[in-house]
């Protein structure tokens, strides 16, 4: 088969274990489904895990490895006609050349009930092994009688070592790889790419090739530069833009009067855009992102009182809705400032962007099936409110890798005063405990 029209990901598809990344609880050494491809075993499974982990390489594997045939069925297009189909095939196979036959079935969980009931009896009967793939919750998505005849495995977005390794074999594989281009992908260039990627491998080497495609010839290298790289992560994103340069100065002079105290500048920089003819319910929706930005919970007040400002500037319209507006301006800018949450966010907002999806805890996991029980979901959990004080002490909220990180700091002005005595309380208990 010629391979040259093939994307990158599906041209550098494991064959072998070896050459898998990722999944090392699954495919590792003694663990199951390694057992399962190495020993020919193969059993009815559900493979549950985000995209570009590896589920159907997988599949691909288990049939190589016993010699089975599979037969690949989406559930968002295929009907009961295909699977009756499928079986048909699956028995000749059988009965003719005693070869198993393994059912693919992509987003299994968009199977609804007639569908999964026509495959059932076939699976019990040992007419083909069904190996279902799903982004969703097998629990939620696929009835009890499919679920208990068959097996899940919950596979893991890949980690930044596995990507990077990815990376690697992409650039070094001269058969089938872009190892032939002697390209070079600094390893900045390639965290960045594997921090887009998210832990899909299959993203990952697509960003790799359409890189690769303005990539820049350097004597006998191609050079892949930081430009090419931020224009492949962001060609998707368009520009918006409402005004020209001399409205945002103004909003801008408006929003920093507010945060520097200053009410007389404030009021000014709201005067001059009020005589410009401005859209004052932007001026508006700003005012309230002032209020959450520079205020917070120094004066929670002000975000209440902001909100209830632009309602009442809806109502009355102009000039007589104006007052209120001023009277919000004025009490931002007097009031007590802190972007303490502003700040939180932002730094929890680059953990969640440079950490990818790391997993929920178990014990904070909710357990309303029997599956998600046998699976550790909501063990240990500890309801604060049957705790002293109603606080678990000690506990923790977060993904293992971020325990104990920190992002609200609390100032010591206005209310946020009282709110930082509470969590040094709190955080005592935790220490204590």
């Amino acid at each position: 088969m010629n391979n040259t029209f093939q994307p990158l990901a599906a041209k550098l598809r494991p064959r072998t274990l070896d050459e898998f990344f990722g999944q090392g609880h699954l495919v590792g050494s003694g663990k199951p489904l390694r057992q399962a491809i190495e020993q020919q075993k193969l059993h009815s499974m559900i493979l549950w895990g985000p995209p570009g982990t590896g589920k159907t390489t997988i599949a691909k594997l288990l049939a190589a490895s016993s010699n089975a045939q599979i037969e690949n069925i989406s559930a968002v297009l295929a009907g009961v006609k295909d699977i009756r189909a499928v079986v048909e095939r699956a028995r000749q196979a059988l009965d003719m050349y005693q070869q198993p036959t393994i059912l693919f079935v992509d987003e299994v969980h968009r199977f609804n009930k007639a569908q999964q009931d026509a495959f059932l009896p076939h699976v019990e009967d040992g007419v083909f092994t069904l190996i279902g793939a799903t982004t969703e919750n097998p629990s939620f998505e696929l009835n009890n009688a499919l679920l208990s005849r068959t097996r899940v495995y919950v596979l893991k977005s890949l980690d930044q070592e596995d990507m990077l390794q990815v990376i690697e074999l992409a650039l070094t594989d001269k058969e089938r790889g872009l190892g032939r281009r002697n390209i070079d992908l600094p390893v900045e260039l390639r965290k960045m790419l594997v921090q887009a990627a998210d832990g899909d491998a299959r993203q990952l080497l697509n960003y790799v090739e359409i890189c690769a495609d303005f990539a820049d010839k350097v004597g006998e290298r191609e050079v892949i530069s930081e430009d090419a790289v931020r224009e492949v992560l962001t060609s998707g994103l368009r520009r918006f833009d409402k005004g020209g340069e001399s409205f945002y100065d103004q909003i801008s002079a408006l929003h920093k009067s507010v945060r520097g105290s200053a009410p007389d500048a404030a009021l000014y920089w709201f005067g001059r855009m009020t005589d410009g003819g401005c859209d004052l319910d932007y001026v508006a929706r700003r005012l309230v992102r002032m209020a959450s930005e520079d205020i917070g919970n120094a004066d929670p007040r002000a975000l209440g009182l902001t909100l209830d400002a632009w309602h009442a500037y809806e109502r009355l319209g102009s000039p007589e809705g104006e007052l209120a507006l001023v009277q919000a301006i004025v009490y931002l800018a007097v009031a007590p400032k802190s972007n303490a949450t502003y700040t939180a966010f932002t730094q929890a907002m680059q953990d969640v962007r440079g950490h990818g999806s790391l997993d929920v805890p178990l014990h904070i996991r909710n357990a309303p099936t029997k599956l998600m029980k046998e699976l550790g979901y909501g063990k240990r959990y500890r309801y604060a409110h049957d705790e002293p004080n109603a606080y678990a002490a000690g506990e923790n909220y977060m993904p293992e890798e971020l325990e104990g990180t920190q992002y609200y700091f609390p100032v010591e002005r206005g209310l946020e005063i009282k709110i930082r005595e509470k969590l040094a309380r709190l955080r005592k208990l935790d220490q204590d405990s």
